[in-house]
């Protein structure tokens, strides 16, 4: 016996419980037969404008991480996603490996992080080695970013930090503002560009951006989502999110 609805594959998602985009952006990419099933992590919505105030919502996060993991397995999801970006790329690629062991070891199942489907992504498009980024983060977390993406081998060569005045805030940056951000970044040396921060909801202007600019312009939440359903063995094209998931 399988899932009624979640016959192909049912996904457990770890989210924020302040985060408001990853489950409707991933609701919108999922293929018929496919399921998403979340478990919150349980953070206050306090301001954010410092690094110390940062760094404090990274202890709230893994203080109750493994609490939403062991949750979210009651209900025997096939695989974990992480709906948070931030801790994968906390201490660079080292720091990722780390905590998808402890994960995995945790719940039992694999699991499918951010920063390892944004360079997943990337090598997907070919010898792409000079990227910008786009981030809702304090400086000390676009630090970890550049960290990470530099220990797999590429160079930021442009990178804007939003600096949201608080969790849910992130939500709230405008599309506008989004288009604004990858026009900052953009450069005739940059080869493709990347957003994290799986609370600012970029997928749709991702989409459009790379039609224009004719270049890879990924969305966290479209990469984790594309790399969930490629490891699980789901190769589905989705079309209107992107070259991503439409071709590869």
């Amino acid at each position: 016996m399988v899932d009624t609805l979640g016959f192909r594959r049912k996904f457990g998602v770890i989210a924020p419980s302040t985060n408001t985009s990853v489950q409707p952006e991933f609701d919108a990419f999922r293929p018929h037969g496919v399921t998403n099933h979340f478990a919150r992590i349980f953070i206050p919505d306090r301001r954010l404008e410092s690094d110390a105030d940062f760094s404090k919502l990274m202890d709230d996060i893994r203080a109750e991480l493994m609490l939403a993991v062991d949750r979210v397995v009651t209900c025997r999801p096939d695989a974990l996603i992480m709906g948070m970006s931030a801790e994968t790329f906390w201490d660079g690629l080292e720091g990722s490996v780390v905590l998808q062991k402890r994960v995995e070891e945790r719940a039992g199942l694999s699991i499918a992080m951010g920063s390892d489907a944004c360079q997943a992504a990337l090598k997907r498009y070919g010898a792409i080695r000079r990227i910008a980024v786009i981030t809702p983060y304090m400086p000390i977390g676009d630090t970890q970013v550049r960290r990470f993406f530099g220990d797999c081998g590429f160079e930021v060569v442009a990178l804007k930090g939003l600096r949201c005045p608080s969790p849910v805030e992130i939500a709230h940056v405008s599309e506008q503002a989004l288009r604004d951000a990858i026009i900052d970044v953009n450069d005739p040396q940059v080869e493709a560009i990347v957003q994290v921060g799986t609370n600012l909801a970029m997928a749709r202007v991702a989409a459009l951006a790379e039609f224009w600019l004719d270049k890879p312009v990924i969305a966290i939440n479209t990469a984790t989502y594309w790399w969930a359903l490629r490891q699980n063995g789901i190769m589905d094209k989705v079309h209107g999110w992107g070259s991503l998931l439409a071709e590869h």
